[in-house]
């Protein structure tokens, strides 16, 4: 069995993982659990909210008088096609969504994507696809720059089937640089508890205090579809 950690151990480690996604089953077995968190060093990232809507959630400028660029930090983390359910750390949550209309596949939509183009960093795109439809699935996926340069891409998927009590964490940098290191490796592998609530508190303590922005946890019923959420922000109006 591959080693498993709780989540907020490998975030109390970790000052700067960047952008999170984690996707799992609850220990009951009964629902399926995402999380997405964002964190940021400058003061344009550092400048959002999460924003929860029919479903989806967007992130948007806390004053957006102070906003910059909005091009890699104003997007839809979370959507949903069908029974599928989208998570990304990006527009391609838009380029996902769109394959999946046009009756294509996860894959489909992000082999026409790449890293981020924020030089010298060059961000990896993480995105994942929570499939509960009958049995319950899930996908995870990160494209990164190859050799550390705005050239060739490398497309990584990985294709889960549930465990109860289980999941995998996937995050954009293995800490905090000049320029920021890439994830590498295997998603890691998690404990998935019942009680979001919780999960979420130690989630969100465990982020570290200066850096971290947002964070999300959504649990779909997979009996009934319902479905709970918790929504973090460290900036409120």
């Amino acid at each position: 069995m591959n080693k498993t950690f709780e989540l907020k151990d490998l975030l109390a480690s970790n000052p700067y993982p960047g952008r999170g996604i984690a996707v799992g089953l609850t220990a009951d077995g009964k629902r399926a659990v995402f999380v997405y968190f964002i964190m940021g060093r400058s003061a344009n990232s550092r400048n959002r909210v999460f924003r929860e809507l029919n479903g989806e959630l967007r992130t948007e400028p806390f004053d957006p008088l102070k906003l910059e660029d909005p091009s890699l930090i104003i997007y839809s983390p979370v959507k949903t096609v069908g029974k599928d359910t989208i998570v990304t750390n990006g527009d391609q949550t838009d380029t996902i969504e769109e394959s999946l209309k046009a009756g294509h596949c996860f894959r489909h939509g992000l082999m026409r994507r790449k890293f981020e183009p924020d030089a010298p960093n060059f961000t990896p795109r993480i995105s994942a696809i929570l499939h509960t439809e009958g049995r319950f699935s899930y996908e995870m996926s990160i494209l990164k720059s190859a050799d550390g340069t705005d050239g060739a891409c490398d497309r990584f998927f990985f294709a889960y089937e549930p465990v109860k009590g289980f999941g995998h964490f996937l995050h954009t940098y293995e800490g905090n640089g000049e320029p920021l290191p890439s994830f590498t490796g295997e998603p890691r592998r998690i404990f998935v508890p019942d009680d979001l609530k919780d999960f979420g508190e130690t989630i969100w303590n465990a982020l570290d205090p200066d850096n971290k922005i947002s964070l999300y946890l959504r649990a779909i019923d997979l009996k009934d579809g319902t479905t709970e959420s918790v929504l973090y922000n460290k900036f409120t109006r």
